[in-house]
């Protein structure tokens, strides 16, 4: 059988040499590579694969994110093969739950015993998805690295915990990522994308070009016909227009 493989990995030398290894094995095709979660998503969709390997540790999107929104789309799941410089602990997580995994650096055996798992599942036409679910809400919560955005300001790259972001804005095509300690911009490429890669309960679309953390809202100010205009708690007190269309969300959120 022909097992149709996604790879996705934010660092370019690791999907260089994963795609590398897979040419050993013949059975194996892949369709695609992904360098973030968001990509991991839109590849699924565009090529139902068979596999996918799917690195943990992404800025922005992580692998268990990528989980998460796969099984709210309530279609067929792929086989997941997680790549991961996880501690022990996780390690046992995923093996009591039958989930597949290898350690970076990828040792050949290694991948080839998780292809020939993955290639057994597939011809017994076994569903990873109740599988999946045990191991998000045991690991995914709790032991998942935060999710991270990277965030580029005077030619040096910082990353930044998502709960750190206080808002985004996006301006001639360009986004602008404003945190705690860090304001700079980011390599999304539209606030939806930015969007589905944080948490839809924290980061709300206050107006087509802000998205605004709602735990870093400091003030709500009553703007003109109605509307608000939100400060925020950064250093420059920034101040976000709410639009006619979120004013309603906003008194509903805040209970106005």
């Amino acid at each position: 059988m022909t097992i149709n493989t996604l790879i996705v990995d934010d660092e370019k030398p690791a999907r260089d040499e994963l795609a590398f290894l897979l040419k050993s094995f013949p059975d194996v095709h892949l369709v695609g590579q992904g360098k973030n979660g968001v990509e991991a998503l839109a590849l699924i969709k565009e090529h139902s694969p068979d596999l996918v390997f799917l690195d943990v540790q992404m800025p922005g999107l992580n692998g268990f994110g990528v989980i998460k929104k796969l099984m709210d789309r309530k279609g067929k799941l792929p086989q997941i093969v997680f790549a991961t410089a996880f501690d022990n602990y996780a390690v046992q997580a995923f093996e009591v739950n039958a989930i597949d995994y290898v350690l970076k650096p990828i040792e050949k055996g290694r991948l080839a015993r998780a292809i020939q798992r993955a290639k057994r599942a597939l011809e017994a036409e076994a569903s990873p998805s109740e599988r999946l679910e045990t191991l998000v809400s045991q690991i995914g919560t709790s032991k998942a690295p935060p999710v991270k955005l990277l965030v580029k300001t005077q030619q040096r790259l910082f990353l930044v915990d998502a709960e750190d972001v206080i808002f985004a804005s996006i301006e001639d095509g360009t986004i602008t990522v404003v945190a705690r300690e860090v304001e700079g911009t980011s390599n999304y490429r539209t606030i939806e994308e930015l969007q589905t890669s944080l948490d839809s309960e924290t980061f709300w679309r206050a107006h087509r070009s802000y998205l605004v953390n709602i735990n870093h809202i400091k003030e709500v100010v009553p703007w003109f016909k109605s509307s608000y205009m939100l400060k925020m708690a950064d250093k420059k007190a920034s101040e976000v227009p709410v639009s006619r269309a979120q004013t309603r969300h906003l008194r509903d959120l805040l209970k106005m």
